[in-house]
């Protein structure tokens, strides 16, 4: 007999209340027109009103409601917002990510602090606004949207796989403290997609997928209710393999594999 999956599964979308953070683009936007095809009721948040407009109405008018996460007061307003049309959401999907391909010794603070802020901070403020109404209801669900770049040091992302590596274990002390109130905690660790964001990497990325399939696996791996929804397998399982190397040999495959300099 298979064992219980660790989360509920979503499979009827029908009226379900999901929040995208960072839905104006990428991985964000795809998911947010396949869940509106599904049936689901959504509210799109991110920085660029006019492409999440732009979002929202290919998602049957979907509500829009514009916001900056680096900022813990634009998070509170807005999810005082959403719980007052829906009391609280079913599912709360955070995809808002910043990246800049760079060295150790290209490092920049203002860049460091933007995606220090938007890739964990930002997380960090929109759980202390949304959990509350969600723990007191007692259902529903998190999606934290991770990546493979937070199972080791990869070359070219000394702040962006950091910031990934700490919401795999943000994610995981999320399930041990939410899943007994009924919580359900979704870590989505994708590889390579195509993206404004990684468009700036200059390398070839091995397994690259489009937004949409990178969409279709998370709503195949939420449908399953796994804990972790990492895709795709032919890329990610040689990184976790890579990532129980002793030092040694992880480090040779890093510099001589990844092309790290």
């Amino acid at each position: 007999m298979w064992p219980a999956p660790l989360n509920p599964k979503w499979r009827n979308w029908h009226n379900r209340r999901v929040w995208i953070v960072g839905a104006s683009s990428g991985i964000g936007a795809a998911l947010a027109r396949a869940l509106a095809a599904c049936g689901a009721t959504l509210a799109l948040s991110a920085r660029r009103e006019e492409t999440l407009l732009a979002v929202a109405r290919d998602c049957n008018d979907a509500l829009a409601f514009p916001m900056d996460v680096t900022d813990p007061t634009s998070w509170e307003d807005t999810a005082k917002a959403i719980n007052q049309l829906w009391k609280a959401p079913d599912l709360v999907i955070f995809c808002a990510a910043d990246y800049q391909p760079q060295h150790a010794w290209e490092l920049d603070a203002e860049h460091t602090h933007r995606t220090v802020e938007t890739n964990l901070s930002g997380v960090y403020y929109g759980l202390q606004s949304v959990l509350p109404a969600m723990t007191a209801r007692g259902s529903g669900g998190l999606v934290i949207l991770a990546s493979v770049a937070g199972y080791m040091g990869l070359p070219n992302a000394t702040v962006y796989g950091p910031t990934k590596a700490a919401l795999i274990n943000l994610a995981e002390l999320l399930y041990v403290d939410l899943r007994p109130r009924g919580l359900g905690v979704y870590l989505v660790n994708p590889g390579f997609v195509r993206t404004s964001l990684t468009d700036k990497n200059d390398f070839t990325m091995p397994s690259l997928q489009t937004p949409e399939q990178a969409a279709q696996d998370i709503l195949s791996g939420l449908a399953a209710g796994k804990f972790e929804i990492d895709f795709p397998r032919r890329f990610t399982r040689p990184l976790k393999f890579a990532s129980m190397l002793p030092y040694r040999w992880r480090f040779f495959l890093l510099s001589h594999l990844l092309g790290a300099t």
